[in-house]
């Protein structure tokens, strides 16, 4: 382990934590979960930096040690919480309404779609960022993202709660 880390691997963090925290965070509905799972990645990171500063773009591996954090974490989740249902009734005070729609129109999105629409509108990622991270075709991530986009307008009541479409430049 590195006692200090070097200055490029704290622009790195710097420069992409708060925005991979974010996307986790949407994608798994846990603001502590994703910050956690965004550290974890981080630190992974740190310990392979040597090797890691030979990459193209470090950021990319660490987004998707990020998300596959996450993805294995939602998993073991949904299995705990499936468990826990017929165990016993919990009753907790929810969020907004209009957070609740979105999160469940978003939850009900096929996995990938799902990926695509948070990468793509709360990531800023290009399709082209999504295609590689999620190892798929430029076109398949198009139609993931149609798809995902299509699912939530019927979903939605409120159109306002639609994600704004991102602009790349």
């Amino acid at each position: 382990m590195v006692d200090h880390p070097p200055e490029e691997f704290a622009e790195l963090y710097r420069g992409h934590f708060h925005r991979l925290a974010v996307q986790l965070y949407a994608y798994l509905g846990d603001h502590a979960e994703a910050q956690d799972l965004t550290q974890e990645a981080f630190c992974r990171a740190l310990e392979r930096w040597p090797s890691m500063q030979g990459y193209d773009d470090p950021a990319a591996w660490v987004r998707r040690v990020a998300w596959n954090l996450a993805t294995s974490r939602l998993r073991r989740m949904q299995t705990a919480f499936r468990y826990l249902a017929g165990q016993r009734e919990s009753l907790v005070a929810g969020p907004e309404p209009d957070h609740v729609d979105l999160v469940r129109a978003l939850a009900s999105l096929p996995a990938r779609q799902r990926r695509a629409v948070v990468l793509h509108y709360l990531g800023g990622l290009s399709t082209a960022e999504i295609a590689v991270q999620e190892g798929a075709a430029e076109g398949t991530v198009r139609s993931w993202l149609t798809r995902g986009r299509t699912a939530l307008a019927a979903r939605l009541d409120n159109p306002i709660l639609l994600l704004p479409e991102v602009r790349h430049g």
